[in-house]
């Protein structure tokens, strides 16, 4: 081989190993964790008991069958723990509870319109069966940077009704050792630790329920008792996804819907609208900052358009100081559509990190939102449709 040829090859193999290291610097990083499985623990049996009590499936069935559930690592605090004698919050772990009850392991955030439209059927369940041996645990586990903030959870927390322990998963050390991709997802784990049903999203709440009260029936035989959980399958009044437009973010690493501006871009950019919308695309009005998660507005008077088709459109959005915002449909100031967030007069009051309801329509149809911004500094994060 020739010297032009090594030299040639040496400079490929440089540039290989630089795009490696540069796609590399630009990937999500995993935290430093190792995920612990739990350890089954055979209950403790009234003396008249056989050892070996019958179960749905053999625990040697379950081995081959179901994974073992994984400990909480490295959380970032609790909250509905009860207080340690010094004031700080109780720890949680699945490992204590098994053996003892059956744990709906429950991954979330709290500012995912799916993950509260859950909350009915969970609150439901917990009331239903707390007592009977279920337990819930809430993982929270954040989509934005304002969503690790302890007081922001505590608050949302308290606001939501949720009565169960919630752990923060601030680094994803613990949803990323059960494999999670969306919020939010439900984990049931049995008596013996096995990870037995597991749901994605909204729907599928009859299944649950009914693998609810077959685990804890299951329970009961386990331990020995006599009583038997007899409930009929919860048939609550909650809406469903219905949407024809997508989740669609305002900051640069995920705002490729940008209808007037270049997606990906960060920095200070001023929008000027267009005559026409197109449907599904994210239009900005005014001076902007965009960054990563979101764009913040930098002039007075900013706007955002977006031509949608769905029944109801929650905002994610805060603002440091307090934001008014005026909400128009199809052009006109928003009337008796007007989501639980805004006032009569058709203006939301933004300030808290959070969703916000902005529209709630009659059923799923095609209409045009303008939000109009008095002063800078809203931070917008994402629109979200149902």
């Amino acid at each position: 081989m020739g010297s032009r040829s090594t030299s040639l090859l040496v400079v490929v193999v440089i540039l290989i190993v630089g795009a490696i290291f540069y796609l590399d610097s630009k990937s999500p990083k995993t935290p430093n964790t190792s995920a612990v499985s739990v350890t089954p623990v055979l209950p403790e049996l009234p003396k008249d008991s056989v050892a070996d009590v019958p179960r749905t499936i053999s625990r040697e069935g379950k081995a081959k069958q179901y994974p073992l559930a994984k400990e909480i690592v490295n959380p970032s605090g609790f909250i509905n723990t009860g207080l340690n004698p010094d004031g700080s919050a109780k720890s949680v772990t699945i490992q204590s509870l098994i053996g003892k009850k059956v744990v709906l392991l429950d991954i979330w955030t709290y500012s995912c319109i799916n993950c509260q439209r859950t909350l009915p059927y969970l609150k439901d369940w917990y009331e239903k069966y707390k007592d009977q041996g279920l337990e819930i645990i809430g993982l929270h586990a954040p989509e934005f940077e304002f969503e690790k903030d302890y007081a922001n959870v505590s608050a949302a927390v308290e606001k939501l009704g949720v009565t169960w322990p919630v752990v923060l998963d601030n680094d994803f050390g613990t949803a990323r050792s059960y494999g999670m991709r969306y919020w939010p997802e439900e984990y049931l784990i049995d008596i013996d630790g096995y990870i037995v049903h597991k749901s994605v999203g909204e729907g599928g709440y009859d299944e649950t329920e009914a693998k609810i009260q077959e685990l804890l029936n299951e329970r009961m035989k386990v331990l020995g008792l006599s009583a038997q959980v007899k409930a009929s399958i919860s048939k609550i009044d909650a809406p469903a996804p219905q949407s024809g437009s997508p989740e669609t973010y305002f900051g640069s690493a995920r705002n490729e819907y940008l209808g007037n501006g270049i997606s990906g871009r960060s920095g200070e950019q001023t929008f000027t609208l267009p005559s026409a919308f197109q449907a599904n695309a994210l239009y900005l009005g005014g001076l902007w900052n965009i960054q990563n998660e979101y764009a913040e507005n930098k002039s007075d008077g900013a706007s955002i358009v977006f031509k949608y088709k769905a029944k109801e459109v929650y905002f994610v959005a805060s603002s440091k100081s307090g934001a008014r915002v005026k909400i128009y449909s199809d052009g006109k100031p928003v009337g008796d559509t007007k989501g639980d967030d805004v006032a009569a007069d058709g203006t939301v009051f933004i300030k808290e990190d959070r969703l916000y309801k902005i529209i709630k329509n009659s059923d799923v149809s095609e209409h045009t939102i303008k939000i109009e911004i008095e002063s800078a500094g809203l931070k917008a994060y994402t629109f979200t449709f149902g």
